[in-house]
């Protein structure tokens, strides 16, 4: 039996639309897609180096990888906290797929720009208190991450003072009363410090050419130890902290590694790339569909202690043993 010739037709057209469709099926097999992952650092590119190499080796061990099935877009603002804001937004209109931050006021900025991209805090102080968060087990809304702070961890940081400097009677808070966070932060400080049997005091800063004076009113006011607070600022500026306290030949503490190298007595603080890697977790629970106030936030578990043994020197501090023991880093 001979088919009309319309019958033809209509299985060639039949033919081209499956042709067109496993053509279309394959290619999708081939380029999967590909998430923008947005990074916001109060610092620079050299100074947040580390932090940024472990979210992406982070991100590797789960399977992203550049150029394959993920692109990042990062913003630095140089030590100017200043330009967060501007960066925060200039993100969202990349349209990234999630934000990952380091600190509360980064975290602020990120969540002025947007209150529906996912935001991952990689270490931040009290997140409840800048009003990010509702609590750190149900955050809600869209930041999670990893914690930073506690009262415990300033009580180490300022039985660390105590070790070191026995006779030490008052400790000076560095602070930034533009940071969200240190409102909490200090009563938390002074707690330990009452604790440790120590007066505490503060001092503060809120731009970069203030922190040479404040750092010289807690010499002044009779500081036995400078008790810097973690802040954007601070961190962008740690050389000139440094400086300022060994000009003024005032033991200081301070949370981060490059404190100690740039000239600090005493750090101890959690591993900071080790904050990063376990942000890449949350990264990944949500690109594969969590919501981000569901995912509960984690306390860091790791923690560096580093010396400074020529600072120490030049102002006159001798080292306990058992303290230089437990040191990961000492800089002579």
């Amino acid at each position: 039996m001979v088919k009309p010739a319309w019958t033809k037709g209509i299985v060639g057209v039949v033919a081209l639309v499956l042709a067109l469709l496993s053509s279309h099926a394959m290619g999708g097999a081939q380029q999967p897609k590909t998430w923008k992952i947005g990074v916001l650092v109060s610092s620079s590119k050299s100074v947040n180096a580390a932090r940024d190499e472990a979210l992406r080796q982070g991100l590797r061990d789960l399977g992203y990888e550049e150029g394959k099935n993920i692109a990042m877009e990062y913003r630095y603002a140089e030590g100017r906290t200043d330009r967060l804001d501007k960066l925060a937004r200039e993100l969202v209109e990349q349209k990234v797929d999630v934000i990952v931050v380091g600190g509360t006021q980064v975290a602020v900025a990120a969540k002025k720009a947007t209150s529906t991209l996912p935001i991952v805090v990689a270490g931040a102080g009290d997140l409840v208190e800048a009003g990010l968060i509702k609590s750190f087990m149900y955050p809600g809304g869209n930041v999670t991450g990893v914690a930073r702070m506690s009262a415990d961890f300033f009580g180490v940081r300022l039985k660390l003072i105590k070790e070191v400097l026995p006779k030490a009677l008052q400790v000076t808070a560095l602070s930034n009363p533009k940071n969200p966070g240190h409102s909490r932060s200090l009563k938390d400080a002074q707690l330990g410090a009452q604790a440790s049997g120590l007066t505490f005091q503060t001092v503060t800063a809120r731009i970069p050419n203030e922190l040479d004076g404040a750092v010289g009113a807690a010499a002044k006011g009779g500081a036995s130890a400078l008790f810097v607070m973690t802040d954007a600022l601070f961190n962008s500026h740690v050389p000139q902290i440094a400086r300022a306290a060994l000009r003024n030949r005032l033991p200081a503490v301070y949370d981060r590694i490059d404190f100690v190298e740039a000239g600090g007595l005493i750090s101890y603080g959690v591993n900071l790339p080790d904050l990063s890697r376990r942000a890449a977790e949350y990264v990944d629970q949500i690109l594969k569909g969590a919501k981000p106030g569901d995912l509960t936030l984690v306390q860091p578990t790791k923690f560096d202690l580093a010396l400074n043994l020529k600072t120490a020197g030049q102002i006159g501090v001798t080292i306990p043993p058992d303290v230089l023991k437990r040191a990961g880093k000492v800089v002579k």
